[in-house]
């Protein structure tokens, strides 16, 4: 007697399921989608400089508003800011966007260092909450690491020999 019952009744979850889905994946909202990247500069023996950019891409279908970028992963008794901020705000990033940051550190300290990823806040105007989004995680860095010097090619000598 059940059992006439159970297939409309299961039909009806899996028709409102789907109608559900698509309503959600049609929400107009943005998507946060941050790039954290970093390299090793040596400018002589002894001394390296990190340059680090963050990109933040907007994959959604709306704005985010009062975006915030916080990297506050680098301690200040290894690094020392040398030109920009771990920090950088926008107004809004538009669906589609990109909007990029970049600093530079000097490195105090000699070891492996493995930052973590940067914070980024920002506001929909349908929710009174702010939404947070995390950039990549960036490599492992050797700072400061002996290194075997660079053969430099000399141009000239390629170029005349051939």
């Amino acid at each position: 007697m059940a059992e006439p019952i159970v297939k409309p009744v299961i039909s009806a979850l899996v028709a409102l399921v789907l109608v559900s889905s698509s309503l959600a994946a049609s929400e107009v909202v943005p998507f946060i989608v941050a790039h954290k990247k970093a390299s090793l500069g040596r400018l002589k023996a002894g001394a390296e400089r990190v340059s680090v950019t963050v990109d933040i891409y907007n994959r959604g279908t709306s704005s985010a508003y009062d975006v915030s970028l916080a990297d506050n992963s680098w301690p200040s008794d290894v690094f020392a800011i040398v030109s920009g901020n771990t920090s950088r705000t926008w107004e809004r990033i538009d669906s589609g966007g990109l909007v990029s940051h970049s600093f530079e550190l000097e490195v105090k300290e000699k070891g492996m260092f493995a930052g973590a990823p940067a914070v980024i806040t920002f506001r929909i105007p349908t929710k009174a909450a702010l939404q947070e989004a995390y950039s990549t995680p960036i490599l492992p860095l050797n700072i400061l690491a002996d290194r075997p010097p660079q053969q430099k090619i000399d141009w000239a000598k390629f170029i005349f020999n051939l």
